[in-house]
């Protein structure tokens, strides 16, 4: 009779377990940060902290849930070698603007406030070695355009 209960309420707390994970109702917890700094055309430094998503499974979730990200925040997603990148904002709250990034640290392509919780894919058009989410709008107001250079030891550069 014990068993059955312990069962039972196993069996009826598992849904409550599945929603109070990480990327299906809340944020993961914060990722290791790096230092990494962007310096424009005209030679503007540009200094950022960024998560790494470095892992499939902190890549899957990454800004999910997260209420807000700093203008100085961002999460920098490390492919590993050059690829097509495909993104999307499921279950992601807050704006965003992804910014692709070659494996030299060149700027490959800037998509500027993409949608929230929308399924629309947003690709990098390209291989790129990673792609690096900032608060929407940052780009703009930054002056930040494709081209520009990303220091960081991913690319072989330092901050």
């Amino acid at each position: 009779m014990m068993f059955r209960r312990a069962l039972l309420a196993a069996i009826l707390a598992a849904p409550a377990a599945a929603r109070a994970q990480p990327g299906v109702d809340q944020p993961q917890p914060r990722l290791p940060t790096e230092p990494m700094v962007i310096v424009t055309r005209d030679g503007r430094r540009l200094p950022f902290t960024v998560e790494m998503a470095i892992r499939p499974d902190q890549q899957m979730i990454g800004l999910m849930f997260r209420p807000e990200v700093k203008p100085d925040e961002g999460m920098l997603f490390d492919w590993g070698s050059p690829r097509e990148s495909s993104m999307w904002m499921r279950n992601t709250i807050a704006p965003l603007d992804m910014v692709f990034i070659a494996a030299d640290g060149r700027i490959h392509r800037i998509a500027e406030r993409t949608v929230p919780q929308s399924l629309a894919t947003v690709s990098s058009n390209g291989p790129v070695r990673a792609t690096l989410e900032l608060a929407a709008g940052v780009t703009e107001r930054m002056n930040i355009r494709p081209g520009d250079r990303v220091l960081h030891p991913l690319f072989g550069t330092a901050p």
